[in-house]
């Protein structure tokens, strides 16, 4: 038995992320909204990427700020990276848990409101050199 834990451990640690990454889960803001901005900085540097983000008018650009925010400064204490050489390798918004609320209609009757909330992951990776393939 505790061979086979042993075991699953060894598995677990190797196929776990190494890059630098930052998750915040439960944002009261649907998934389909943050999606939209985090197509904007797919692959961008962090300081365009930052500078996107401070200057878009959606909803969901204040979150997805915070986030990028963290993954870098997870990069600079926990791995030791320079924040100006990172760009945004993947960055995805999945859907958490809604909120299920009601709203009362005709003939005492109630339609289904569902306030979605969404889970922001920004991973993150070392840029590649000029003459790097």
């Amino acid at each position: 038995m505790a061979g086979n834990m042993k075991k699953k451990a060894e598995r677990v640690a190797q196929i776990r992320e190494k890059r630098p990454h930052a998750v915040a889960k439960y944002i009261r803001i649907s998934p389909y909204k943050v999606r939209t901005v985090l197509d904007l900085i797919r692959g961008k540097s962090v300081a365009e990427a930052k500078a996107i983000l401070e200057h878009i008018p959606n909803g969901g650009a204040a979150p997805t700020l915070k986030v990028l925010m963290s993954a870098v400064a997870n990069a600079e204490h926990n791995q030791d990276m320079n924040g100006e050489d990172l760009i945004v390798a993947e960055c995805f918004a999945n859907g958490g848990t809604s909120l299920k609320r009601m709203q009362p209609v005709s003939k005492g009757r109630g339609h289904a409101i569902l306030k979605r909330t969404s889970h922001i992951t920004v991973i993150l990776d070392v840029k590649k050199a000029e003459g790097d393939i």
